[in-house]
């Protein structure tokens, strides 16, 4: 009896701080929805949209539907962008921002189900989602902003398809994933603890031997030690999915469980990838708007690529105090960048 007493006091316990959270969630999402809110002459959407044969999620917000349109490819690759409205609400003065939740990614995720696809079909989807961007809110061309491993879709989509866009924006930007996952190895090990330098001892210093579980080691240390904003993915990603207004409860953990099944799924691609196998020729404007300080996708390695890229113009900026992910940590910093 006394120990189904403690059993029962203890599901109490657990029942009233789950409802403690929940409501402290709740909370939290009205004040964001508050802070959300766009002008009586703005547009907010957020609809299901029949994409490469399966429903995607796609989310369209801005003060001015007569602004240009920044079509967002997100990270991650699992890592959907959309959890970060509340950090570049500026942006929507000035532009119409649109995100897109890829096969096995959040929203989409919930709906259509755990398949990511391969990086080929993600081409082809974006293409067909900016198509229906462009019909639906009568434009003839957008602003491609595509960031971290958004990149690996957004190089082949930029360079395939000028005439859905009118630039090309990259940040966070992978060049060359071997000699990317090499360099911040080595700046990894310099930074790291004496357990954090054993760990990576531990899988060595040649991408090409990794797995995926290697990767993940390496990505964490690099993470943790990063001298800028130290575990900003983990700090920002996670819990504004948890209290995003425009993510219901099931969604956010739909986003969660894609960020990692992702990342298994599409390794053996993103782990051979390089942006120069596409070549450095783009018929577009080409924007490379960096951390001046990124621990994970080099900045050394981006401004090298960038230096390549043959364009009708192209520009580059970066952004001081940002590492990984300088759109969400310096989102003014960005903008500003951005709409030069």
């Amino acid at each position: 009896m006394p120990g189904m007493m403690i059993a029962v006091i203890a599901a109490v316990v657990v029942a009233l701080g789950a409802s403690g959270v929940l409501v402290a969630r709740q909370a939290r999402r009205n004040r964001i929805a508050r802070h959300l809110k766009v002008g009586p002459n703005g547009i907010v959407e957020s609809r299901y949209v029949r994409i490469g044969g399966i429903d995607q999620w796609i989310q369209i917000r801005g003060e001015n539907p007569e602004n240009p349109v920044l079509f967002v490819l997100h990270g991650g690759p699992g890592s959907p962008y959309a959890v970060f409205t509340p950090l570049i609400r500026s942006w929507e003065k000035y532009y119409t921002v649109v995100q897109w939740d890829r096969r096995g990614c959040g929203r989409t995720r919930s709906r259509s189900g755990s398949d990511a696809g391969t990086f080929e079909q993600l081409v082809h989807d974006a293409a067909e989602a900016a198509e229906w961007v462009k019909r639906r809110l009568d434009k003839d061309k957008l602003i491609l902003m595509a960031g971290s491993m958004g990149t690996i879709v957004g190089v082949p989509l930029a360079q395939r398809r000028p005439d859905l866009f009118e630039a090309f924006v990259c940040t966070d930007m992978y060049a060359d994933m071997h000699t990317n996952e090499k360099v911040g190895y080595d700046k990894a090990l310099a930074r790291a603890s004496k357990s954090q330098r054993q760990r990576l001892e531990r899988i060595g210093g040649d991408p090409s031997r990794w797995n995926l579980r290697a990767w993940q080691t390496k990505m964490d240390i690099a993470m943790k030690t990063d001298p800028v904003t130290p575990n900003a993915v983990l700090k920002l990603l996670f819990p504004l999915a948890f209290a995003s207004p425009l993510y219901r409860l099931r969604d956010a953990l739909s986003l969660l469980a894609g960020f990692m099944s992702v990342q298994k799924q599409m390794y053996p691609e993103y782990s051979r990838y390089s942006a120069y196998d596409y070549g450095t020729a783009f018929k577009i404007p080409f924007c490379l708007l960096q951390g001046e300080s990124d621990v994970l996708t080099i900045t050394e390695l981006a401004q090298e690529y960038y230096e390549r890229v043959e364009a009708p113009s192209k520009a580059i900026e970066l952004i001081p105090n940002a590492s990984h992910f300088a759109a969400f940590t310096q989102p003014d910093a960005f903008l500003r960048a951005l709409r030069k």
